[in-house]
């Protein structure tokens, strides 16, 4: 049983903070009072008030002596920097002719441009390009449509011909004479190339030179409705799918006149798609006095071109 006057173990234990420290650690217990039980390691001494000396100060680069210049000596009698040279003077030399050649091309470039030649890079067809043609990117948004019309023109007489041939080989398989078919194949070898070099690619070029233009295309009209009638007088009458030959076949071989009537209709077609755009050409060029200012145009441009 306890006693009545037993101190309490849980009273915290009265310490003279302003007591000296020797005499403070023998008056204190082994454990401090409290909330929480620790054990006293007892008196620890005072710190030292000394400081640690700073280091000295040192340069803001990470490398000492960085910006200075290490001289490397080099063999300048060994065999390899003989070379080195040689190859130096080559590659210079080689430098010294592209921009020469440069130069040259960009002179030509700039010559031709004042004389009003173009430099056409050949995109068509894709698969195979054979001649330049960039409707969309070249030609002005209100003769477009003009030069599309024209450029079908075009892809008809290629059908047309196209169609020629094989109704003539048709012909010829049913006993009509193998004459007829070489001459198809003169038709198609001679008329597209002809066409586009006399009329489409003059038309394609703005019409730099509108009477010659205009020329081709009457002969180009001329010739698709000679080809839709075929008669037997300048060309032997079967070698065009007319209608004429489709007649005189059509009773003897019904396949054969089938295929020459169908050859006379792409011809008509034909016919009239070229003069519609011959018709729209005139109208363009004669009525806004566009033939005028081109043909002033075209003075112009050989003037600049001979001097």
């Amino acid at each position: 049983m306890a006693r009545r006057y037993d101190p309490n173990p849980f009273d915290e234990e009265e310490v003279n903070p302003f007591s000296e420290p020797a005499v403070r650690g023998k008056a204190s217990t082994n454990y401090s009072g409290g909330a929480f039980y620790t054990a006293n390691p007892g008196s620890v001494p005072p710190a030292s008030n000394s400081r640690l000396s700073p280091l000295p100060p040192e340069p803001a680069g990470f490398n000492y002596d960085g910006g200075a210049t290490i001289d490397i000596p080099l063999d300048t009698t060994g065999s390899n920097f003989q070379d080195i040279k040689k190859k130096e003077k080559e590659l210079q030399a080689k430098e010294a002719e592209l921009r020469r050649r440069e130069q040259e091309v960009k002179r030509k470039e700039d010559a031709a441009a004042r004389a009003g030649i173009v430099l056409e890079e050949k995109n068509w067809p894709p698969f195979f390009p054979i001649i330049h043609h960039d409707i969309a990117n070249e030609i002005p948004i209100h003769l477009q449509k003009l030069q599309y019309v024209a450029f079908t023109t075009y892809l008809g007489l290629v059908c047309c011909l196209t169609w020629n041939i094989i109704a003539t080989t048709t012909a010829w398989i049913k006993g009509e004479g193998v004459k007829i078919w070489f001459l198809a194949i003169i038709y198609f070898i001679s008329g597209v190339p002809g066409a586009y070099v006399l009329w489409y690619r003059p038309l394609y070029r703005a019409f730099r030179v509108i009477g010659s233009c205009e020329l081709r295309m009457k002969l180009h009209i001329a010739f698709c409705i000679f080809a839709a009638v075929a008669p037997p007088v300048i060309f032997r009458g079967k070698s065009l799918t007319g209608i004429l030959p489709a007649v005189d076949l059509i009773s003897s071989h019904a396949l054969v006149g089938i295929f020459y009537f169908i050859g006379f209709g792409m011809f008509c077609l034909e016919s009239v798609l070229s003069i519609w755009v011959i018709q729209q050409v005139y109208m363009y060029f004669r009525g806004s006095g566009k033939a005028a200012e081109m043909k002033r145009e075209a003075a112009r441009g050989a003037m600049r071109a001979a001097l």
